[in-house]
């Protein structure tokens, strides 16, 4: 049995587990083949136990987009704790530390509870009444001047279905505008494009059942153990089973992944593409293709042959700055897996050329032969808990139920089950990209903002201009969220809304498990759900349909469920087999899942057909370098069987190299304690005690360079800002520094914006998926001042020291901090 990760578990008085000093767990082994382990996790507050808990109430994760089935404990009509469910197909039982804690952030004494509005620059509270009818006179008044896009809808991965579809139906068809989009732009937009390109559209291939049959996991810029770390459970469980796979890792950090790794691969930022390409070579070099798999269904492999015998392993190794036989050693695992499961995250998708890189993932897939069956998926991971539903939904710049903006037949559906004529809803180009959105507001056409649950004054690209957008007075900024984030301050409307735990709906993971979540107490003072609000602004402006009728029709989550199931039937994310009743009390169902699949579908393409026809695929794909979408006739001429599509692409460089002013490539990135902005695991004591502060991590090559030491306050730049953090020696590669995201200015004093690492991040996008671009800023590092203590940075996962005066075990001060807080109950 390998020994566990992480650092040895401390305890409490009463003997239970650390979930802080241990974010993993105790481990459950199983073999190849076999049946992952139950192990319940659970957590209630102030010395209660299970006794104490007047009801248990069904809900899932909403910290990470593993889609953990929990229950909610609620005594008295507060939350007091969350257990896992041991039904529930995706953990077992299991439960991530942010989740065990994070439901604290409900009940905080800082909560939104009543509408605030900007009067003599200053916001105060009001009622809904002022409130809404300050949105609605504004509304009216800009549909009346300036016309439909004049608003822009950016919204969230944290809301339910019903309240994404409620969005699309009042933003593409009640007022008909094409700016959509959500904060999924920044962490999951390549995992939806990646798949359109390949399999002509969206849904994951794959399914976390893989793990346990897999014998090679590979995992390209995806630090499991923090992101998704019940996933990472499995794996760890996998691992010390018998016949334990083999682990691939591409990551320029030693994250837990790389630490179990057979083989780990710490390219530099900005040339993941370039390594795809040489993996490729290799296995293409060395005849691992599956042929008859490839010329049976999929087309474009000639192409892809010819390009990655551009990239041999020594010219990669150049480029990537990783050894040449590492190269071979990963291809040789990925080329002769008997069963393969790939997973992809933000090392790509937030990278240089990340659509391209993302592609390569499914290409190794496609001519392995590697889909359908057990332990050979890939999952395009996403990045947030419902980040699958705003794509479903046509929330997050594409159209409900994955329906093609550029096939007339499929808006034809769509003005059908809404009860509009087809000119209503616009379809004359794709629907605007988040970024697109901030620059039409930038320039003044887009005039109306109503951002909903994000908070994109510290999630944005270089924020001090994003700040001075938000501001701007001819800009009319509505701001839905639970608490008074760096967004909600620059607002002229604020609505408070109800959080998770507070109302009722459904939601989807990462392998298109869907879970039903349960309202368990009520929002407090006056907030109100998302969809209440939704569905009070479309009845204030009056909206109807060709008939008069209201429109959205629909009076609640469930009603709009049942809607949804409509416009799902016949495309890929199929619910119409699921419902209420069906989701009540199940460990969670897979889509598609209809009257051929009653019970839900676990794995996609095992018969080798894909949803890639020409009349039925979501989308038409894009060159790779360029991001022009292909026309309807060519992509007809390309794949008119709706094969499996395999793209080449090649390697250019980044937009901002390192110069000598500024040597450093900067990347970002999460941290195992925080989600998002941390507005709410900042108000989760025990969370907040593991990460207290920001920090940057540099190579001990480079600390030593530098004269840096761990704990020195050191000032990071880019041409855009600078960030003042201590300095946390690690296990990155020379010649990177990183910066978790989290840290914006909600919780600090004055004005001082020298904290958030998106003051530093480049204005720039891939031109494929457009997300935004968060790894690859060319960076600079100038020390302050020495340190008193070494710097507040977990010690558990991926940002662990290498320096011997921090003590890996305890944690330092930030671990330490934790010997007196409450552990789990078993």
């Amino acid at each position: 049995m390998n020994p566990p990760t992480g650092p040895a578990p401390s305890r409490s008085s009463n003997g239970k587990r650390d979930r802080i000093a241990e974010p993993w767990g105790a481990r459950t082994p199983y073999g190849k083949g076999g049946h992952w382990p139950h192990r319940v996790d659970m957590y209630l507050a102030d010395g209660l136990g299970p006794e104490s808990v007047d009801r248990w109430v069904q809900s899932a994760s909403v910290l990470h987009s593993n889609g953990d089935g929990l229950d909610i404990a609620v005594k008295d009509g507060r939350i007091i704790g969350v257990r896992g469910r041991v039904n529930d197909r995706v953990n077992h039982g299991r439960v991530d530390t942010k989740d065990l804690f994070g439901w604290q952030a409900n009940a905080s004494a800082d909560r939104l509870t009543a509408p605030l509005i900007r009067r003599n620059g200053r916001l105060v509270e009001t009622d809904w009444d002022t409130a809404m009818n300050a949105v609605v006179r504004h509304s009216r008044e800009l549909l009346d001047t300036s016309g439909p896009s004049a608003f822009g809808f950016y919204t969230s991965g944290q809301l339910f279905l019903e309240e994404y579809y409620t969005l699309g139906v009042i933003a593409h068809g009640a007022i008909g505008t094409n700016h959509v989009d959500g904060n999924t732009r920044l962490c999951t937009a390549t995992a939806a494009e990646a798949l359109k390109e390949s399999f002509g559209c969206d849904g994951q291939p794959g399914s976390y059942t893989d793990v346990d049959h897999a014998d090679v996991i590979a995992l390209f810029g995806h630090n499991v153990a923090e992101t998704q770390s019940v996933l990472w459970m499995r794996m760890l469980d996998r691992l010390a089973g018998d016949d334990p796979p083999a682990i691939v890792c591409v990551d320029p950090r030693s994250t837990p992944v790389a630490q179990r790794a057979t083989v780990h691969l710490a390219p530099l930022p900005g040339t993941n593409l370039a390594l795809m390409n040489g993996l490729l070579h290799e296995i293409v070099r060395n005849g691992w293709v599956d042929d008859g798999y490839v010329e049976q269904h999929a087309v474009g492999f000639d192409e892809l042959r010819k390009r990655v015998a551009e990239f041999p392993p020594e010219r990669v190794a150049d480029i990537c700055g990783v050894r040449a036989e590492d190269i071979r050693a990963a291809a040789r695992l990925l080329g002769t897996a008997q069963r393969l499961m790939s997973t992809v995250l933000q090392g790509f998708y937030q990278a240089h050329q990340a659509t391209a890189a993302a592609v390569q993932v499914n290409n190794i897939h496609i001519v392995r032969g590697m889909l359908g069956r057990p332990g050979c998926g890939i999952l395009q991971m996403n990045g947030q808990p419902t980040a699958e539903n705003t794509r479903e939904c046509g929330a997050d710049g594409d159209l409900a139920g994955f329906r093609n903006w550029s096939n007339d037949a499929h808006i034809a559906e769509l003005a059908e089950l809404w009860n509009l004529d087809t000119t209503q809803i616009p379809h004359y180009a794709p629907p605007t990209h988040a970024m697109q959105m901030f620059r039409y507001a930038e320039q003044g056409t887009l005039r109306l903002l109503w951002i909903s649950a994000t908070n994109p004054a510290v999630s944005l690209p270089e924020l001090r201009r994003i700040r001075s957008i938000l501001r701007q007075d001819r800009l009319f900024v509505v701001v839905q969220d639970i608490f008074r984030t760096e967004t909600a301050e620059l607002a002229d409307v604020v609505l408070p809304a109800a959080a998770w735990a507070e109302k009722t709906g459904t939601f989807t993971n990462a392998d298109r498990t869907v879970h039903l979540s349960e309202k368990a107490v009520d929002p407090p003072g006056h907030a109100r759900s998302d969809l209440e609000i939704f569905l009070d602004y479309a009845r204030r402006m009056k909206f109807e349909d060709r008939d008069g009728n209201p429109l959205p029709p629909w009076t609640d989550a469930e009603s709009a469920f049942e809607a949804w199931k409509r416009c799902s039937a016949g495309r890929p994310c199929d619910y119409t087999g699921l419902s209420y009743d069906k989701l009540r009390g199940s460990g969670g169902i897979q889509w598609p899942c209809n009257a051929e699949n009653p019970d839900g579908t676990e794995r996609l393409y095992a018969d080798g057909r894909f949803w890639a026809d020409p009349d039925y695929c979501e989308a038409y794909g894009k060159d790779l370098i360029t991001g022009a979408p292909l026309e309807p006739t060519e992509y007809r001429a390309m794949n008119p069987f709706g094969k499996a599509i395999l793209k080449a692409a090649e390697h250019i460089p980044v937009h901002e190299p390192p110069s000598p002013e500024y040597p450093f490539v900067l990347t970002t990135g999460r941290t195992l304690y925080h989600f998002h902005t941390r507005t709410k695991t900042a108000r989760a004591p025990q969370l907040q005690a593991a990460a207290p502060e920001v920090w940057v991590e540099l190579s001990e090559g480079d600390a030593a360079r530098l004269l840096i030491a761990e704990g020195d306050v050191v000032e990071i730049g880019t041409p855009r800002g600078s960030v003042t953090a201590k300095a946390r020696i690690g296990g990155i590669r020379d010649g990177v520094v990183f910066l978790p995201f989290h840290y914006g200015y909600w919780d600090a004093d004055g004005t001082d914006h020298t904290r958030a690492a998106n003051e530093l991040t480049i204005t720039d996008w891939d031109p494929v998926s457009k997300q935004p671009v968060y790894k690859t800023a060319a960076a600079k590092l100038t020390r302050v001042r020495s340190g008193n203590a070494p710097a507040a940075a977990p010690t558990t996962a991926a940002s662990a020291p290498v320096a011997d005066d921090v003590d890996a075990t305890t944690g330092g001060p930030a671990a330490r901090a934790t010997e007196q807080i409450p552990t789990e109950r078993p």
